[in-house]
């Protein structure tokens, strides 16, 4: 399949994954209504063309958090990145040092944050979600920082999983779901020789890691739904800001009360996302919801989005509704499933072009000229 778009990439991850992975990774929750509104408002996002403003010095660099990047996009936390790909973690985290972004890894990742760290020789971004087994959180906030991590990214739009009605049908949940499983892998014989047979161990690397023992696919869906903590509250997170020494990302932001919230949490930054679309069917999209909470918390702290980004022209969209930097998701995975790191690789490049190409065609020179102004 000949890829010449970051849009090629989902079409070959769907050829090459068992449907239960590729449904885990596409779909969304409920009717997947607000995921569609974010790829559908995003697109609805258009830009003032100008002409004759001498872009030939074109740059795509910036810093967030102290951090210099080649370009304002990290690679989001999407857990089982290495059931995508052969140790598939390690891959993404490669792709993204070559190409100089963070790679910010889910606290339900294959490979363990020891793992990834130790195999590309410097600190990433963590994920850690809120959850009622406490020991796991003191247990990866102290190996996050034994490890040299600077920046964690803490998910909190996760009370309790979303209705995510493709995984019942699919296989990854539901009645006789490890048989289901396994008559897929058979029909990919490259994902599962790829994965299946050379990617073991099949765990959760971080959460094996505290329990001291392998928690598996088939245990993935139970953990989660049991350490999910409904009753948690701002306050409740407050040992989490003491304990932690670096900078603190909250990811799930939607309402500009709630990005107030985070910064009189001490937040250095929020991350404007409905989990992909994955969580609350029928809330905003982030491209609707990310201009009234820039204009609430935009200087007081770091304005992050996600949410149906796919190109570089997308990336641009957000960052003139307001954001200082985007979280790409589903993208990569896609990217990842279909091609490893040179996919991932081959979709930056994708990307790092698009924004250019958008820039230059709305008449700016750096990211930092890239505001409302550009809006038509």
């Amino acid at each position: 399949m000949i890829i010449s778009s970051p849009l090629d990439y989902r079409e070959a991850a769907r050829r090459r994954l068992p449907r239960f992975l590729f449904d885990y990774v596409d779909g969304g929750a409920f009717g997947e209504e607000t995921m569609t509104a974010n790829r559908a408002d995003l697109a609805d996002i258009r830009l003032t063309q100008r002409v004759l403003r001498d872009i030939s010095s074109l740059s795509l660099e910036t810093t967030l958090f102290g951090e210099s990047m080649a370009m304002p996009l990290m690679l989001a936390p999407i857990g089982l990145g290495g059931m995508m790909r052969r140790r598939g973690e390690l891959q993404v985290a490669r792709a993204a040092r070559q190409v100089g972004i963070p790679y910010i890894l889910s606290t339900v990742s294959v490979c363990s944050l020891t793992e990834v760290v130790e195999h590309i020789g410097q600190p990433i971004w963590f994920q850690l979600y809120v959850l009622k087994d406490r020991g796991f959180m003191r247990h990866a906030l102290e190996r996050a920082q034994a490890l040299g991590v600077t920046k964690l990214v803490f998910t909190v739009d996760m009370p309790l999983p979303g209705a995510r009605y493709r995984d019942a049908h699919s296989g990854m949940s539901g009645p006789n779901a490890p048989l289901r499983r396994m008559l897929q892998a058979v029909g990919r014989p490259g994902w599962s020789w790829d994965v299946g047979l050379l990617g073991r161990p099949h765990d959760l690397g971080n959460v094996s890691a505290y329990r001291g023992k392998p928690t598996d696919l088939a245990d993935y869906i139970g953990w989660l739904g049991a350490n999910f903590d409904p009753s948690i509250t701002w306050s409740d997170l407050e040992w989490i800001r003491d304990a932690w020494k670096g900078e603190m990302i909250v990811k799930g932001i939607l309402d500009p009360d709630d990005a107030r919230d985070a910064v009189r949490f001490g937040a250095d930054g929020v991350v404007v996302s409905n989990h992909g679309g994955r969580q609350l069917d029928g809330a905003l999209s982030t491209a609707r919801a990310l201009p009234a909470i820039a204009d609430a918390v935009g200087d007081e702290l770091t304005v992050l989005v996600d949410g149906g980004v796919r190109t570089g022209l997308d990336v641009v969209r957000m960052l003139a509704l307001g954001a200082r930097g985007v979280l790409l998701g589903r993208a990569y995975i896609y990217a990842l499933a279909a091609g490893g790191e040179a996919g991932v690789g081959r979709l930056l490049d994708l990307i790092a072009q698009g924004m250019k190409v958008s820039m230059a065609l709305s008449g700016v020179k750096n990211v930092a000229e890239i505001d409302r102004n550009i809006l038509s």
